[in-house]
């Protein structure tokens, strides 16, 4: 009976364990190379570290909140004071950081926009005076803009949109205003006070605000030389009032169009 020959063992290693020993020490030697050409600054390791240290408080105490609130270890990032963390490192409540040139900036900005809106108002103001129309019109300014507020009893007759003869003149007049100073947007808005609307044409003090505003825009529009482009219209109701609406005289003040003149330097 034939016997099986045993296989016959060859002396060393196997070949392909040749073959990866020689690939481990060329990646030995890659990685040396590599650790020999760099460089750890120790100086600017420590000033990181400080930094983060000083932050947000997590190297050196481990586990550390940023002021009053649970442990950030914990899994929760609840800080009782994290408005105040947030202002204290420049940054608004929007994440938006705001340096001090941005804020010195905007802050001279700001100083330009009253100063043209308090010229502009003074310049108003004498060519009111001077056509006595200072007692019909009151005038104020923003930053952002003059205002000049006509009264409802002297545009229109109660609960309708249609404009007195009366008060064409003094249109006229704003309308000449509006031509010599205005140099961006206009915006006329149309107010009422909060007794509701009964038997009238219109439903609502929205309706009737808003065809006010439409009333005096289309006037403008016909007898001044004003771009439509540059003049809004809008009816604002019940809801802006200027004095108590529990009272005749309140309500008579809060009966208004407001004719707002934006400066040069306006956002709007």
């Amino acid at each position: 009976m034939a016997k099986r020959k045993e296989d016959e063992v060859k002396p060393g290693a196997p070949a392909w364990q040749s073959t990866f020993a020689d690939l481990m020490n060329l990646l030995l030697c890659f990685f040396v190379l590599l650790f020999s050409m760099s460089t750890v600054d120790a100086q600017k390791f420590e000033m990181i570290a400080a930094s983060f240290n000083q932050t947000f408080s997590i190297f050196s105490a481990g586990a550390t909140a940023i002021g009053d609130g649970i442990l950030i270890s914990n899994g929760v990032s609840q800080l009782n004071e994290l408005d105040q963390y947030i202002n204290s490192t420049g940054k608004m409540d929007t994440g938006e950081t705001v340096s001090e040139d941005v804020a010195s900036a905007q802050a001279e900005l700001e100083k330009a926009q009253l100063e043209e809106s308090e010229e502009l108002a003074e310049k108003i103001e004498e060519a009111l005076e001077e056509n006595n129309l200072d007692k019909d019109i009151d005038i104020e300014f923003t930053a952002q803009y003059v205002q000049l507020t006509l009264k409802g009893s002297l545009l229109f007759d109660s609960g309708s949109v249609e404009l007195k003869e009366a008060a064409l003149p003094v249109l006229d007049q704003v309308g000449v205003i509006l031509e010599r100073y205005a140099q961006s947007t206009i915006e006329i808005e149309g107010h009422t006070d909060n007794v509701p609307m009964s038997g009238a044409k219109y439903s609502n003090n929205d309706e009737l605000s808003s065809g006010r505003a439409l009333s005096v825009f289309n006037y403008m529009m016909h007898t001044t030389g004003l771009d439509p482009a540059t003049v809004k219209h809008s009816g604002r109701g019940e809801y802006v009032p200027v004095a108590d609406n529990s009272t005749p005289e309140g309500r008579t003040m809060n009966r208004r169009v407001e004719i707002k003149i934006y400066n040069s330097l306006s956002s709007y």
